[in-house]
């Protein structure tokens, strides 16, 4: 049957289409301003690449650890009941709205060397981790775990707990039933949260340069790389920002089937 077409009132279509220019605008002026013709030179020079491979290398390594971390926690988010649950989903969600320079504050005060443990770990393991590559990557996996849990939980909560309860009356422990049960049933939900927390990662900047600085070469992502050349060369700034632009768009075309799904 053939959808009959709603006609739009003026009162919605005025601002709907407003809304849509604000939000394009930038994006044009970006590509209208992109300067085109030197673009293979400047995407070859090496800071721009030096920003590119560290900002690849580190949010990969910060996917990794929320995958590592984010999914035992999506599941006793998702298939437990304990005390204070809510509270504790509301503590994991705190990084979403948590301003990213007061993530990056809080950082410092438990790892850094004065921190909270911070201190031990310098003194025990010698483990230094602010204004270090490896500052990047717990800054960055710090705010975008979050997404990757919210996915997964809501991939636990969708997915049928019968599977589960029928591999545990053949014999399967908790861990292979979830080994060999859940994570099937799950993977399209795990790999869109990873997508997502890879892309908000890659992304990250208050955090980062809060906790680990803007060093090139050690801690300068691309993110910061765009603020810096913004100061020193604004086509340069330009080229960094297009290349987030095009990793934008390839991580919402690549999601796109699960969210019409939806």
């Amino acid at each position: 049957m053939k959808k009959q077409r709603l006609k739009v009132p003026p009162a919605l279509a005025i601002p709907a289409i407003a809304g849509l220019v604000f939000l394009v605008l930038p994006l044009f002026g970006l590509l209208w301003r992109a300067p085109w013709s030197t673009l293979p030179e400047r995407l070859a020079e090496p800071g721009i690449l030096a920003a590119l491979r560290l900002s690849l290398l580190t949010a990969t390594l910060a996917t990794a650890v929320s995958l590592v971390l984010g999914v035992p926690l999506a599941w006793v988010l998702a298939r437990t009941e304990f005390p204070g649950r809510r509270f504790v989903r509301a503590l994991v969600t705190v990084p979403l709205v948590l301003p990213p320079v007061v993530g990056g504050v809080a950082l410092l005060l438990v790892f850094g060397r004065r921190g909270l443990l911070g201190g031990w770990l310098d003194s025990t393991f010698g483990v230094s981790l602010p204004f270090t590559t490896a500052g990047v990557v717990v800054a960055e996996a710090f705010v975008a775990m979050p997404f990757l849990v919210i996915s997964v939980e809501g991939a636990l909560r969708g997915a049928d707990s019968r599977y589960e309860e029928a591999a545990a009356t053949l014999g399967a422990g908790r861990w292979t039933a979830f080994r060999r049960v859940t994570l099937p049933l799950i993977a399209p939900g795990v790999a869109a949260g990873g997508v997502l927390c890879w892309a908000r990662a890659l992304g990250e900047f208050g955090a980062t340069i809060t906790f680990a600085g803007n060093f090139p070469g050690r801690t300068q992502t691309m993110p910061l790389a765009v603020y810096l050349a913004l100061e020193q060369d604004v086509d340069a700034a330009i080229v960094l920002s297009l290349l987030l632009l095009v990793v934008s768009v390839v991580i919402l075309a690549a999601l796109r089937d699960k969210w019409v799904a939806a």
